[in-house]
């Protein structure tokens, strides 16, 4: 078995991860798995247990938990800790994080997000194929006064139009500096970091990797940022749209496949339609238009999402997020771009709230479906989509995405792909659980209808 410690790949046991882990001064693993929403859940098990928990001895009820789809009699899931993915907890170094899969008994958890996900890079695999994925991570630092209304971290940072302001970056050196560093020390390879344009906001970019590890590093990096942020009094938000007349936070997804030599399959010298992209990026692509619908609902997972997949809300300018299912150039107002230079696509209309494991592992099999049935995507659109008129875009084909969650889930429900995909259990337990978040929704009485309508008449 090969495992890897912060970044460092070993052949090793149970027993020689906890020698190790145990030299470095960790006292405790973090048995993990996530829910439906991506939220990790975790047993903390001494070293000297860890070759127990690698066998499954730690139990969890899935009735008492979103996602995890079970009855209160049923037997109890079981993570199996990948041993190859430990990480020490930077913010803490007396606690090493293993990702895991769950299973029941000596059988595999059908309804396990980071299984689902492995399945469809086990289908990649058996067409010589590696899928490989970054996740742009954007982000709020907040101040922690529960009791009024969350402000930006540093109180002076309130411009009209802050992206890449760097004042706003250095008021808030400390938090993000040990952010960054805590990345890099895990051998994340970050090559940039910004303010993004909400005060308060910000993104780190860092080196892509296969889409099973770059998940369990999404899952970590929420949870990494919150403890960071923590101590230095703030909170760290991934809602995606929390100030009305700000922009959101995405979670642009930046996909490829390469062969089984390791090389880009999306990289082409010779591309007709001058993108960049090979006819196999192309059709991939392709596939994700076909189901953009669906999959936005797993991509953009909460009612507040569609509050940033919007041309222009409450504030001063465009907002950057996609409300078209099509695909151009360099061109952002697109949901799926291909970056200048080619080689890759990027899916904007993931957000900072989704499961990773079921946001890759969704648009990868639409990938797949693509390239098996040669689809092609047309022509690349290169102008700037939020100007075009209805017309013009019905002549290109050009439909809206979904609008509202409950769109979404109305789109996924009847995408056969999903169920194929998640499974029976996941998809029913996703799709109950999201229309009842959005009936909750669509029930409640918010502040703007009272101010809107108490007096009105």
């Amino acid at each position: 078995m090969t495992s890897t410690l912060n970044g460092h790949v070993q052949h090793t046991t149970a027993t020689e991860v906890a020698e190790r882990l145990g030299a470095a001064g960790v006292k405790y693993a973090a048995i993990s798995f996530v829910d439906m929403h991506g939220k990790p859940k975790a047993k903390m098990v001494p070293l000297n247990h860890l070759g127990q928990a690698a066998r499954g001895s730690e139990m969890f009820t899935g009735a008492a938990l979103d996602g995890v789809p079970q009855d209160v009699n049923d037997d109890e899931v079981a993570p199996h800790p990948d041993l190859g993915a430990a990480i020490i907890a930077p913010f803490n170094k007396e606690v090493a994080w293993f990702p895991g899969d769950l299973w029941i008994g000596d059988t595999p958890f059908e309804a396990c997000s980071r299984q689902i996900l492995k399945r469809v890079t086990a289908d990649a695999a058996a067409l010589g194929y590696t899928f490989n994925l970054g996740i742009e991570t954007e982000f709020f630092l907040l101040t922690d006064d529960r009791a009024g209304t969350p402000a930006p971290a540093s109180p002076d940072d309130n411009l009209d139009k802050p992206c890449y302001d760097l004042r706003g970056l250095l008021h808030n050196y400390a938090v993000v500096d040990e952010i960054v560093t805590a990345m890099n020390e895990l051998g994340w390879d970050v090559y940039s970091f910004d303010h993004e344009d909400g005060n308060g906001q910000f993104e780190t970019d860092f080196t892509y990797t296969d889409a099973v590890t770059m998940s369990d590093r999404l899952v970590f990096f929420r949870m990494m940022v919150g403890e960071i942020a923590r101590k230095h009094g703030l909170f760290a938000s991934w809602m995606p749209k929390p100030f009305a007349d700000r922009t959101g936070s995405g979670a642009h997804y930046n996909m490829s496949l390469a062969g089984v030599d390791g090389i880009n399959l999306f990289e082409s010298t010779d591309d007709p339609r001058g993108c960049g992209l090979s006819e196999l990026g192309y059709r991939f692509t392709a596939g994700i238009l076909r189901h953009a619908s669906a999959i936005c609902a797993v991509i953009a997972p909460t009612v507040n999402s569609y509050k940033r997949l919007v041309k222009q809300g409450s504030m001063s300018g465009l907002t950057w997020a996609p409300v078209f299912a099509c695909y151009g150039d360099n061109n952002r107002t697109n949901m799926m771009r291909i970056p200048k230079g080619g080689g890759r696509v990027e899916c904007r209309a993931a957000d900072s709230a989704n499961n990773p494991y079921l946001g890759a592992a969704l648009m990868l099999a639409a990938g797949l479906e693509g390239i098996r049935e040669g689809l092609d995507p047309g022509e690349p659109n290169r102008d700037n989509l939020y100007n075009v008129s209805d017309l013009e875009l019905a002549a290109r084909g050009i439909g809206w995405l979904p609008r509202s969650l409950g769109e979404a889930i109305d789109a996924l429900e009847s995408d056969p792909l999903v169920r194929n995909v998640f499974g029976d259990a996941m998809f029913e337990s996703f799709v109950a659980e999201k229309r009842a978040e959005w009936d909750s929704f669509t029930a409640h009485v918010s502040s703007w209808e009272t101010d809107r309508y108490l007096r009105f008449w």
